[in-house]
């Protein structure tokens, strides 16, 4: 089964818990605290495997989850970091953040990763950081902390992996033109092959081999009509992979046996749809195969054929798949036009951009919601409410110092805070007293 697109959602690993312990052993009367970290949560990594060649994998399963980090414990105790989840994919599949595009300013849409070689690896998303154990939090003026830090929770992202398959030489054309025979006969696949429409459901990938000067990948793209670019037929699901390659060899009926067309017009139908789903794919070289020509086609057809093609400057091959008739030929006229074909640019990931950002300065920002209700919220805070203890007294009062030593309680008085009012710490609320 060939699948290549599918939505899932993947969650890294959470760190574990610091541990809060102290050292007792009988000749040891002032031990101090030892508790330990926990341990790092899993990552999700994706690795490009070239042994792959579909998305069958994520079909039915839609939540992909690493291990999380195993809490700390008593004695300096770190706890093992969660194992990464490991997700093999085809080369070629792109990872874009959020499961539909949309033209807002979400991220939603952008290129996470691009895989376009076997082995290459991206973490996705990142294992978070195991917690501190209460050993980390003994100073001279407090030699007993009674609390530690939690360990941080993993990244949780919906994605989307698209495959586009990566081949040097696209074929296309309208259903029955020959191309899954041209196919067969100069590579080792093979294609299903019958005269009806829609016959090649899936693209189909081959090696053309170093007989014709050198190696390329030549892939079928399947379910070319007209409205294939609106999702007519089954076009739509295949124009994706055309953006993969470098030169197009389009194959046309020049016998006209299923076709009211004439070979130029079926050629300017494709070619429209081209433009409709991305006009860039114009601007790749293109070459044509005027196939069935041991049926005698109409000269006239192949003349005007010939002149229009020479207007784009394109070359025109006078080929028959079933005969073997001008395939050399067409092969080398390939193998010509690769060696100066542009390699086709890469997706350019965003990801460093929305989901890696640098660290900036942190900031806490202190605000007025409505009378008698203010609001305190900063990495510093968020990160100061994760290790605290605020049911320990001590803990509490040293939470406390940290609010007066960063100028938050000042800045609430010079909002006009008084007595009784609320102050909400992300999902913590508090009644302010002097």
């Amino acid at each position: 089964m060939f699948i290549d697109n599918v939505k899932i959602t993947i969650e890294s690993g959470r760190g574990g818990h610091g541990h809060i312990s102290f050292r007792r052993e009988k000749y040891v009367p002032n031990g101090g605290p030892d508790g330990g970290d926990g341990g790092l949560g899993g990552s999700i990594v994706f690795v490009a495997d070239s042994g792959i060649n579909t998305l069958v994998d994520f079909r039915y399963k839609k939540l992909f989850k690493a291990e999380d980090g195993v809490n700390g414990g008593g004695s300096k105790c770190t706890g093992r970091n969660g194992n990464d989840l490991i997700l093999k994919v085809p080369i070629g599949t792109l990872i874009r953040y959020g499961w539909e595009t949309d033209e807002t300013d979400s991220p939603s849409g952008l290129v996470m990763a691009d895989l376009k070689a076997h082995g290459e690896r991206r973490v996705l998303a990142k294992g978070g950081r195991g917690g501190r154990g209460n050993q980390h939090f003994a100073t001279p003026a407090r030699q007993a902390p009674k609390f530690s830090e939690d360990g941080k929770a993993g990244k949780s992202y919906q994605i989307t992996l698209e495959l586009k398959l990566i081949a040097d030489v696209g074929i296309i054309g309208f259903p029955n033109a020959g191309k899954s025979t041209l196919l067969s006969r100069v590579t080792k696949a093979n294609p299903k092959i019958a005269s009806y429409q829609f016959t090649t459901l899936t693209p189909n990938l081959g090696v053309v081999r170093h007989d014709y000067g050198r190696d390329f990948v030549l892939a079928d793209i399947p379910g070319l009509i007209e409205g294939a670019s609106k999702g007519v037929g089954l076009g739509f699901d295949f124009l994706r992979h055309i953006e993969r390659t470098r030169v197009l060899l389009h194959v046309v009926d020049a016998a006209r046996l299923e076709d009211e067309l004439t070979p130029t017009q079926a050629v300017e139908k494709i070619n429209a749809e081209l433009r409709q789903f991305n006009p860039a794919l114009l601007d790749r070289p293109q070459i044509i195969a005027a196939n069935k020509s041991d049926l005698q086609p109409d000269e006239s057809h192949l003349e005007e054929l010939n002149a229009f093609a020479a207007k784009q400057g394109w070359q025109v091959y006078n080929i028959s798949a079933a005969t073997n008739s001008g395939i050399d030929e067409l092969m080398r006229g390939l193998v010509d036009i690769l060696k100066d074909a542009p390699e086709i640019e890469d997706f350019e990931p965003d990801y460093e951009t929305y989901f890696e950002p640098e660290r900036a300065e942190e900031s806490i920002t202190v605000e007025k919601i409505k009378e008698g209700y203010f609001r305190v919220e900063g990495p510093g805070i968020e990160r100061m409410l994760g290790y605290t203890n605020m049911a320990d007294e001590r803990g509490f009062a040293f939470f406390q110092r940290f609010l007066r030593e960063r100028g938050i309680i000042a800045r609430l008085e010079e909002l006009g805070i008084e007595e009784n009012d609320t102050v909400q710490l992300y999902e913590l609320e508090f009644d302010y007293w002097k």
